[in-house]
Formats: C-alpha cells, structure tokens, sequence
C-alpha cells in the first residue's frame, strides 16, 4: 500500500460556530415518557449504490476502509466519491484536532468546544430529557467540527466504587442507564452524526482491563450489563458500536462472535459499523469474521502494519479470508457514510453550531440539576447574603479546571467557571471572600504508560498536607462568618487506565477539612468528584456536605447557584456510597480486580441490589438527594389490580412540597417479589419521575410500568419470563426512603 503520509485532507477544515440560536431544555422539567425518544432506523435505500461502489473498488481500496488511516479517520476512496470516516472523542466534549499521524494536538485557534458534564454528573440529573439536550447539544458541536461519529456515551455499569471511569460511567443500575442512554443517543444522531455506544461489554474495571477474561452467568449479563447496550441498538438505533479491550468467556471482545454476531446483529439486528476501542484487536481473520468492521489505534508501526490492513490483504492473497468477507465491512461502513449524509444527500446534511452560548445554558442546565445535597442539619445553606458579612472559599476544586487531565480526552474550551469565580460575581460587594488554597494535588512518581499498554499502576497522591498552607487556611476560616470547603478529586486521579487503591481522600485533605471545621463550626463542605469515596469522619464531623461534579463549563455557576438558593438542589446520587469498601458487592465477594480472570461473583446483585438484598447499610443510598424543600409522597395507587404481560402498569402518587421554596423531586419506583422461583434482588428500579412541585402545592406524578419491564432472563429457554404472581412497587426519593407501596398481580 502506499505510504500514508499526507497533510490535512480538506474534510478536517473545521467548520465554524454559527451565531445562530439552538433549542435549549427548559428551566422546569417535567420528565416526560422516554418512549417518545426513537432513533431513525439505519435505511437499507442505499444498498444498491453500495453494491456498485464496492464493485469498482480494489482489494486494496476496500481494506482502507477497514483501518485506521489517520489517529481519527480511515481511508477514503477519493477517486469514487468516498470520504475518510471522521471520528471524534466526545465523553466531555468534542476533542481539540490532532496531527494525522500522532497524538500531538494541531494547535489550533477554531476547534475550541463546550466542556459538558460528565456521564455522572449527567446520571445525577436523573432526566431523559436532559439527557436527550446533551445528546443534540454535543452533536451539533461534533456536526460543526465535521464528524462522521461521536465515541461516545461510554455506559458500563459502575461495579466497583475504585473504577477509574466511574466519574464517566454513568451508574450502578441498567434501568436508570438505559433510559438516559436511548434520549442521549436519539439526540446525537439527529444531526446526522453517528453515536457510538461504548464499550460494548462488561468493561468494569480499568486493572487489566486489556487482557482480563470477565466471566459471568449469562442471566447477570441480561439483566445488568446488556439491557442499555439493547436499548441504545433496538430502539435508540445506534449506528455504531465500540468493541472493548477485555475478554468476554475467553475471546476479546473484537473477535468475540457470541457478542458481536449473535447477540448484537442475530438478536438485535445491528446493521451499523462495530469499531474497536483504540489498539483492541489482536487478529486479523478471527477479528474480521467475528464481526468487527473497523480497527482503530493499533500499537504498530505504521498503519500499514494494522491487523486490517497489509496483515489482511496477504489474508485474503492466501485464501484464508475471502474477499466476499471483506465486502460484507467495506458495505457497512459506506452504509454508515450514506445514513449520517457524509455521502449522497450531502446537501441537507446539519451543519451544527460549536461553543454557543445556547449550548453554554444546555451544559448549565444539566449541572444544575446535577448537584446533590447530601446533608444541611443546621440549615446552613442557602446562604443568606443578608446575614453573612464574609465567607471563607477553601480548598483547590474552588479553582481548579476540569476539562482536562487524566489518561483519557478531555475538551479544549475557551469557557469553564470555577466555583471561586462564580461566588466572587453572584455574591454582593458587601461580601468579603477570604481565599486559601488549603493543599496542594499532588502525586508520587511512577513510571511513564506508553499508548498501547492498557493498564497503568494505580496513582498514588502525596498525603502531607502543608503546615502552612493548613495555617492560612484556617487564618481565614477563623475571620470569616461562614467557610466552604471546595475539595474531593481531579480528573488526574479519577482517570481512565487506572482503578483507585482504596476509596481514601487524597492529597491529605482530610487533615484540611477537620482542621477548617475546628476553625469555624459553619463550614460547608463541597466534594467535587465523580465517584465514591471514604468520607465517614466528614460525615460525622460536618453539617453540611454537598457533591458536585466534573460539570462542563458553566460548572462553577451552577453550584455556586446552588449554595446561593437560585437553584433549589435536585440531583439524586447515580451509585451508592459505601460506609466501607468491603461493603461493595465486587469487594465483598473478594472478586475485584481478578487477575489473568475475573468472576462476577455477586450475579444480579450489582450496586444497590447487593446492599438492600444482604441488609448493609451505606454511608449514602443509590438514589438519594436533599431539597431545600421537603417532600411527601402520598395516595399510591395502580389504574387496576390486576394485569397480563402484554399490558402497562400505570402507577401514580401524590408528591407535596411541604417547604417554602418551589422545588423538584425524583420519585422513585422500585419492584419486588417476595415469593420468586428464582434469586431477586430486594427491589429493582423501574421508573421515576423528575417533577416540579411549587411550595405548598401538590402534583400527581404519573409512572408507567410495561409489565415486560418485570421480567426476568430464564437461562434454560434463553429467553425472557414473566413471573406470574403478586408484585409490590415501592414509592420514595432513593432505594433506602420508601414511603408508600402498590401490590398488583400479574395474571
């Protein structure tokens, strides 16, 4: 093959923000039903026009298409109308431009982008139909920056509080990720951009995460760790799909044909381009045949020298692949080209807009609704600006920046308000902030990660706090009539390629936090972090504790936001906080992190499952979140008692603001079924609500329950069952505060 050395093609010219308006959520969201959200089919109208491009191309041409070209793109066939495949990171936002043949940025003044929250932060929000603004908002930047696709959501189940990804990852629950993934996907392929869903499977751990063989029984993989990956294929139609680094049963996951041609096309009927995460294939023909289409980021030392590239060519020279195998992924691809209009009807393809100030209110938006009040006994918060003289601002997430850091993409932006900067805007002049940063982020040495080597060693950070820097900090607490504590972790620590040690607070600012409090019995204190953590003694020592995000780039408005009352707090916590690690399903059956292997011991029993079906209590439940407003849950009631499984239950309820300050609430409904032929989770979500209820006013929330939803995967039939008999729904504001209970029976 030639060489592949060119300068940028004309398709990676950015396309500039428009100054146009685009749509933006509404500031009261009333969650609307999720069956509204469907993705457009891939259309088959194509096929013919593929089949006579492909017929004109060479063995060669053909096999470009199959393999990474550039960092981003594959090769086109210019001489037919075919353009490279754009790809593009997006977990947070769409990445800065790179070099075509390194991982060195362009340096560009045009490919700057909205920083949005990430999946966590999103997850709190507990709205599809936020989620569904994320997913249009990011896709109109990817359109605007001339993406083909978007790599991304990335929605593996959170099974271990230590994961790396955990901030990233969405939750703990397949049916809270299912229902925030199919808007989220539908939203992003509406500007005909392709999603694509990752990483496709039980991808739970960074340790080992490119060699470990995850073992699990296949009811657990039904029922936990498929369902948003089926949802975002069947009823999202998701165009394409990222093959992961792990084994599933023996086979990588890029050349594993139970899930990539069995489950994902046979069950599902997946049409689009499976693309492998960054240098996770390993074969040339068990790859291909397999099921996947294109190979991406392969450690080698040109692109010629991909698994998909020379390697397959002598394949199919030497009658070990046949060129009617290739042509079955060369068509994919062009099909995907055809669906997103990179070609054919290019002309009313969307164009996008990038960085907008519409897209700046969707990332506030979010955020906002993110926040988790976690604790307020002395009701310290809101703050009253006309009470408080001066407020100590403590702690370096008052002032750090998010977008980027850490192994995995991060966003280049021009916009991300810290905390501090916020406060110092919104609060009065009369106000005094006395700022100290309190510690310093740092971490030990270790050895430089190659790309290409998956797994890196766990950070360690640096845990002695600075006598100074304690000493100025708690100079301040001790002037100021109020002190807020911004602490928690970075995205260098919470980072892809490597799982936490233990769920301790780094960089020894626990010594900081006590030390504040001693200072100041009104300290606030304010986590920024994406997943878990030990916080015990700040639990015990404090009064009030809020947790906050990664959150895009109006992050720091939204939170200070929050402590000012502007926005009456609604997020609910998208996993459990454990009181100990070894409360954690994956560390209480000692089958974290595995090593050649690991078995997922706890089946079913993921997150929440585990710790209300073995009676442990966590430090702070699946699901939960304070008001400023209180609620009350009253008058549950089903449309009938009785139902057949063809049917929907519907499910309402009375939810009172008892407080003076309008506010929204999540009711949360769980199932259970006491008297099961089979092992069952003590309750399992299966649907919620976000509502907006004026203080002292009264809604009835509506939830509608198909009776599907409550079926389990039988192993021996390989299907789905629905087990007749009585079922109790149980109403509340997290897995832990169940207020009011329905029995219907299912006939």
């Amino acid at each position: 093959m030639k060489n592949k050395i060119l300068c940028l093609s004309a398709a990676l010219v950015l396309i500039m923000a428009s100054c146009k308006e685009d749509k933006t959520s509404n500031d009261t969201v009333a969650q609307p039903e999720t069956a509204q959200y469907k993705g457009t089919p891939m259309s088959d109208e194509f096929d013919t026009k593929i089949d006579s491009i492909v017929g004109q191309m060479t063995l060669e041409e053909k096999i470009g298409l199959l393999h990474g070209y550039s960092m981003f793109t594959n090769e086109g066939v210019e001489r037919l109308g075919v353009p490279e495949l754009h790809m593009a990171d997006g977990p947070l936002g769409i990445r800065e431009e790179l070099q075509r043949m390194s991982w060195a940025p362009l340096g560009l003044d045009n490919d700057f982008a909205t920083y949005y929250p990430a999946g966590a932060g999103l997850s709190a929000a507990w709205s599809p139909e936020l989620a569904h603004t994320f997913g249009r908002s990011i896709g109109e930047e990817a359109r605007a920056r001339g993406k083909d696709v978007l790599l991304a959501p990335a929605f593996n189940i959170i099974r271990t509080p230590l994961g790396g990804r955990t901030y990233e990852y969405m939750t703990e629950d397949p049916f809270l990720n299912k229902t925030l993934i199919v808007p989220y996907v539908v939203g992003v392929q509406e500007n005909n951009v392709a999603a694509c869903i990752k990483h496709y499977a039980a991808n739970n751990q960074e340790t080992n995460r490119g060699t470990v063989n995850v073992l699990m029984d296949e009811r657990t993989l039904r029922e936990i760790y498929l369902p948003a990956f089926h949802d975002a294929v069947v009823k999202a139609n998701a165009y394409s799909v990222m093959g992961a680094y792990n084994k599933f049963r023996g086979d990588y996951l890029c050349e594993n044909p139970y899930m990539l041609q069995d489950v994902l096309r046979d069950e599902w009927g997946f049409k689009g381009v499976v693309i492998s995460d960054w240098d996770a294939v390993h074969t040339t023909k068990k790859a291909l045949e397999a099921g996947t289409d294109l190979e991406m980021g392969t450690n080698a030392p040109s692109f010629d020298e991909f698994w998909f590239a020379n390697p397959l060519i002598q394949a199919v020279k030497d009658g070990k692949v046949t060129e009617a195998e290739v042509d079955v992924h060369a068509k994919r691809i062009l099909k995907l080209l055809f669906n997103v209009k990179a070609m054919g009807d290019i002309d009313s393809r969307a164009e996008g807009s990038l960085a907008t100030e519409a897209h700046y209110k969707d990332a506030y938006n979010i955020a906002a609704e993110s926040v988790v009040l976690l604790k307020n006994n002395e009701s310290l918060l809101p703050l009253n600006t006309q009470e408080v003289k001066s407020i100590a601002v403590i702690g370096p997430n008052a002032t750090a920046k998010h977008s980027q850091g850490g192994f995995g993409a991060g966003v280049k932006t021009k916009r991300e308000v810290t905390p501090l900067e916020a406060l110092k805007a919104k609060l009065p002049e009369s106000v005094t902030i006395n700022y100290a940063e309190g510690y310093k982020t740092l971490f030990k040495p270790k050895k430089e990660m190659k790309f290409g080597e998956v797994t890196q060693e766990a950070k360690e950070t640096v845990t002695d706090v600075d006598p100074k820097m304690i000493a100025e900090a708690v100079e301040a607490a001790k002037k100021s009539d109020i002190a807020i504590l911004f602490v928690g972790a970075n995205r260098d620590y919470e980072t892809e390629a490597s799982d936490r040690i233990d769920l301790s607070l780094p960089f020894g600012q626990e010594k900081l936090i006590t030390a504040v409090k001693a200072a100041n019995p009104k300290t606030i204190v304010v986590f920024v972090a994406g997943a878990p953590y030990d916080i015990n003694n700040v639990e015990k020592e404090n009064s009030t504790i809020v947790w906050s995000w990664y959150n895009g780039s109006e992050g720091g408005n939204a939170l200070a936001d929050v402590l000012l009352g502007t926005v009456n707090p609604s997020g609910k916590l998208p996993w459990t906080m454990p009181k100990q690690l070894s409360d954690s399903p994956a560390h209480a059956t000692n089958s974290f992190p595995g090593e050649d292997t690991v078995t997922y011991q706890e089946g079913i029993l993921v997150g929440y499952r585990w710790f209300d079906t073995k009676n442990v209590a966590p430090l702070y439940p699946f699901g939960y979140g304070l008001s400023y407003s209180a609620f009350e849950l009253a008058n549950a009631a089903a449309n009938k008692k009785s139902y057949n499984e063809n049917e929907t239950i519907t499910v309402t309820v009375d939810v009172k603001n008892t407080g003076k300050q309008d506010g929204k609430e999540v009711v949360q409904l769980y199932v259970s079924k006491a008297d099961s032929a089979v092992e069952r989770a003590a309750k399992e979500l299966k649907g919620f609500n976000k509502v907006l209820v004026k203080a002292g006013n009264s809604e009835k929330v509506t939830i509608n329950v198909p009776v599907k939803e409550l079926a389990y995967y039988d192993e021996n039939s390989k299907g789905w069952v629905v087990e007749k008999g009585d079922y109790t729904f149980k109403l509340g504001n997290s897995s832990k505060n169940i207020t009011q209970e329905v029995s219907v029976t299912i006939q």
